[in-house]
């Protein structure tokens, strides 16, 4: 779906019609809807050492660092958040964000080659190693028939979002001001059309503001986009573009407050946000939101938004749009919200209790059988991270476990539901999970 289609079905298209097209997930229903699950049985240990899963599913490593790309560069390490879009029948494009700062360029896709581009240098001719790159995929043969860098420039590509127009949101987790080595601030989103077979001009989308960006989803009857901060006192923040579909045009950058006048959802200080209230919301506008001084969070609070702890992941279901907070709580495990849009409620969907159930929780989405499906990222000297499945009852359960020493990243669907892809964050690695079935 292009900008105009989008424009002009925006009033009347429901999302059902939508869901197809988003890539990401598909689902029928979304966690509200769904009947509820039993979690899938017990995980098995791979002879590989890389993924266990239940029984009768199975993992293809379809990408490494490292390997060889069509466009002469290589893979990349530190793959993040993902989105997988419908290109052809049976086909997928899978664009995928390299969290990688200026340091990290010998672990880029560049490594010591030329790109004869106009980029935001830090070396050389060699341009910033954050950024994309992009997997064509053929759902049937398992076999990726292309792959190529298609951003750089940018830094610490953490997660991002999918757009109902067929593009790839991805978003700096930096704040780096220019200077030395670097001719422009960072901290913004860029867009990365799902056809694009080659690098695209990394051009900031100023308007979704200038913070610790992590992840976006938009709401397709109403073109809003809603982002996530990853800082300890993050805010929730939304786009309202004059012009949906476009998010370069100009619009307004609002954050999430509560009408009750709570304005911290943490529960670290005692219990602000009850499981399963809805509380009713209110959007701040925000002022200043290229702000050079890292400071957009602060001044929004003092207004009145609310603070959250981490906000990660984001992905919209039907009329649902659940994101994950990695460490909130009382125990400071994890938490995942709900916002719907169509009440303007906020409720806390999830907080984890127990670190054996559910830690840290970053990078999300939506099963076809509406679970949802959180990859872990733990911050201990020894991790033991899971894809964590959770009910639309509020039960988590353990989907796989990675058997690296590193976060999983960027889990998401084939529209059609059939595969669920995943990235081992470092060294960087794409799987291609299927199994049985997602009504399980």
């Amino acid at each position: 779906m292009d900008r105009r289609t989008f424009n002009r079905s925006l009033a009347a298209t429901a999302f059902g019609g939508l869901a197809a097209m988003l890539g990401g997930c598909s689902t029928a229903g979304g966690l509200a809807n769904a009947a509820p699950r039993r979690p899938v049985g017990p995980l098995v240990p791979d002879p590989a050492g890389i993924l266990d899963l239940p029984a009768r599913w199975r993992y293809t490593v379809i990408s490494r660092m490292g390997d060889a790309m069509d466009d002469g560069h290589v893979v990349g390490d530190k793959a993040d958040g993902m989105g997988c879009f419908a290109i052809a029948p049976g086909k997928v494009a899978l664009v995928r964000n390299h969290e990688l700062s200026a340091k990290d360029a010998a672990r880029g896709p560049f490594a010591d080659r030329s790109v004869a581009r106009a980029f935001d240098r830090w070396q050389g001719d060699r341009p910033l190693p954050g950024g994309t790159s992009t997997l064509v995929y053929d759902l049937k043969s398992g076999r990726v028939e292309a792959q190529f860098a298609s951003l750089a420039g940018t830094i610490r590509n953490c997660s991002g979002g999918i757009t109902p127009w067929g593009t790839w949101l991805t978003c700096e987790e930096d704040m780096s001001r220019a200077g030395t080595n670097l001719s422009q601030d960072h901290g913004w989103v860029f867009e990365v059309p799902a056809t694009a077979r080659g690098l695209v001009d990394p051009v900031p989308l100023k308007g979704l503001g200038r913070f610790n960006h992590e992840a976006a989803a938009i709401d397709p009857r109403t073109g809003i986009v809603y982002l996530t901060e990853d800082r300890e006192d993050g805010l929730l923040y939304r786009f309202v573009p004059s012009k949906p579909g476009d998010l370069r045009a100009p619009g307004k950058l609002q954050a999430l407050g509560l009408a009750n006048g709570a304005t911290d959802t943490r529960n670290k200080q005692g219990v602000a946000m009850t499981r399963g209230e809805a509380l009713k919301a209110r959007w701040i506008d925000l002022d200043g939101t290229d702000s050079a001084n890292d400071d957009l969070r602060q001044r929004g609070h003092a207004s009145g938004a609310a603070l959250f702890a981490r906000g990660e992941g984001i992905h919209y279901g039907q009329d649902e749009i659940y994101f994950v907070c990695t460490s909130g709580g009382a125990a400071r495990l994890g938490q995942v919200f709900r916002y719907r849009p169509s009440a303007d409620t906020l409720e806390l969907f999830y907080e984890s209790s127990d670190p054996n159930v559910f830690n840290f929780g970053d990078n999300l989405t939506i099963a076809p059988n509406g679970d949802l499906i959180v990859c872990e990222d733990q911050y201990t000297e020894i991790t033991d991270n899971h894809l964590r499945g959770i009910t639309p009852d509020g039960t988590a359960y353990a989907l796989a476990r990675c058997r690296r020493q590193t976060e999983l990243a960027g889990a998401c669907f084939a529209p059609d539901g059939s595969t669920l892809f995943v990235n081992l964050y470092s060294p960087a690695m794409t799987l291609a999970i299927t199994g049985p079935g997602w009504s399980v």
